[in-house]
């Protein structure tokens, strides 16, 4: 059941990032950007879903950005309860300010707990993600990205998320 609802929620929760510096923009040469996603999911058996995802990265050069990201993510219903928390490096080249290649190391920790058998479960995960997709501008040094990313090293049976495949949706400011 974990298999299942932990990546289907983070496929349905979208991101959205947001500048968290006030009046800066990538015309006065701050090469900072801070940001950050946040998920919401509702299900049957009263499902719950909430994540967030803060990161800060640094434009290497106007067309490559790396940093760091983590996440956290909670959810609950009827049968079951989880937490997870992951943290790792990232970095995006863009193309002509269209279209974006990106990479993801995260290392998550996971805790479970079945209510319905009534036991518990901690463990740790790595994950790989490559990929990239699609940038629309939307005003500024604002953009709108549609991607997908994988997980190189995800592994039938043994991970925690259903599939190795993650499609993207959200918004990235200071580029």
């Amino acid at each position: 059941m974990k298999k299942i609802i932990i990546p289907m929620m983070l496929m349905i929760s979208g991101s959205v990032f947001s500048q968290v510096s006030a009046g800066t923009t990538a015309e006065n040469n701050n090469r900072w950007t801070f940001g950050g996603g946040i998920g919401l999911g509702f299900g049957s058996n009263s499902s719950f879903y909430l994540q967030a995802s803060p990161r800060a990265g640094y434009r290497l050069t106007n067309d490559l950005e790396a940093g760091v990201m983590g996440s956290v993510s909670w959810q609950t219903s009827d049968f079951y309860k989880s937490t997870m928390f992951g943290v790792g490096p990232f970095a995006n080249y863009y193309i002509a300010r269209s279209f974006y290649v990106g990479a993801s190391l995260q290392h998550y920790f996971i805790n479970y707990q079945d209510k319905y058998y009534d036991y518990a479960v901690s463990k740790e995960e790595t994950a790989l993600y490559l990929g990239g997709g699609y940038m629309q501008k939307i005003g500024g040094n604002s953009y709108m990205q549609i991607g997908v990313m994988y997980n190189v090293l995800w592994k039938e049976n043994e991970s925690v998320f259903s599939s190795g495949l993650i499609p993207s949706v959200g918004f990235v400011v200071g580029l």
